[in-house]
């Protein structure tokens, strides 16, 4: 597996995939941080189209990525983030709606523990559900950096690099 850390808007990013496929991108910061395993070899060459396409996303010029994933989780899991890219770029929905999408209404709770396993934050759009009474729940990144992500999606500005660094 190859890796690199991406400076961001929003703090430092964990990259890795095995140079076809994205397989994660997680913040080095926050409740679900991930750091590279010791077995990965660092190497930002296989990375530099999607980063530039990150970096896009955040300059607020590109709305979609074209990047190809291969996040790993279990069939339930890989339902739900399927369904987390069908939500259009600047929309929220909520865990309950997200659950009647998936066919399973009840199952809201079993939703938010997938999307809280999301191994491809940002890219694979977690930051887009919301709770039912339109508050902010749980993010890995934090919900300040949820709110954001949510703002740059609404068209508001993030500030440059670097300010956001740990």
């Amino acid at each position: 597996m190859w890796y690199t850390i991406m400076p961001s808007p929003v703090g430092r990013l964990l990259l890795a995939g095995d140079g076809n496929a994205l397989a994660m991108l997680s913040f080095t910061l926050g409740s679900r941080a991930r750091r590279p395993e010791p077995e990965w070899r660092e190497d930002d060459a296989p990375f530099r189209p999607w980063i530039q396409q990150l970096e896009a996303y955040f300059a607020g010029e590109r709305n979609h990525f074209e990047i190809p994933l291969e996040p790993q989780g279990t069939p339930f899991q890989r339902n739900v983030w399927q369904q987390l890219q069908e939500i259009p770029y600047g929309v929220t929905i909520s865990y309950g709606e997200l659950a009647r999408r998936i066919g399973n209404p009840s199952a809201s709770r079993a939703v938010g523990l997938a999307n809280g396993a999301n191994p491809i934050a940002i890219i694979i759009p977690c930051h887009r559900v919301i709770g039912a009474s339109g508050k902010l729940t749980g993010f890995g990144g934090g919900l300040d950096i949820k709110q954001r992500l949510l703002d740059l999606e609404q068209g508001h500005r993030l500030l440059a690099v670097g300010a956001a660094q740990a």
